[in-house]
């Protein structure tokens, strides 16, 4: 969160999953994780156009300024600003400085990843779900 767009605001927070996915060993495979960006121009800059691409993610953006690949984006928009802006579960009391947004907002955005629980995902949250499926993999083959 700043005042203006640095490109440094999308580069950094893509890059935190990255480290943790080779921090737990699982390491992302080239093409087969797909970028949704907003269409802003900080993200269609060389570097945060680059750097996912270096990373094996496919953007799914096609052209700059195309908002056909928004609609992803744009379904996440909602829920934050009525799950962290409209309520006080991620914040005690009114926002009085950007530094209490920041602070919702990281706890929403930890939240949202890690520990909501999704219909899709058998009502499990996202960490729950990739533990199991990662589990499933690794399992021993079990005698007849």
């Amino acid at each position: 969160m700043a005042p203006t767009k640095a490109v440094e605001l999308v580069d950094v927070p893509l890059r935190k999953p990255l480290w943790q996915r080779n921090r737990e060993g699982r390491p992302v495979v080239r093409a087969e994780l797909i970028g949704h960006p907003d269409t802003g121009s900080q993200y269609t800059s060389i570097t945060v156009t680059d750097h996912p691409t270096d990373e094996g993610i496919r953007p799914s953006i096609g052209s700059v300024a195309d908002a056909y690949d928004n609609a992803l984006t744009q379904c996440v928009i909602g829920p934050y600003k009525t799950e962290c802006i409209g309520t006080t579960v991620f914040h005690a009391s009114p926002y009085r400085t950007i530094s209490d947004l920041e602070y919702a907002t990281a706890g929403w955005v930890d939240w949202y990843n890690t520990g909501r629980l999704h219909s899709t995902l058998e009502m499990m949250t996202p960490v729950e779900f990739e533990q199991a499926h990662y589990a499933t993999l690794n399992r021993e083959p079990q005698p007849v």
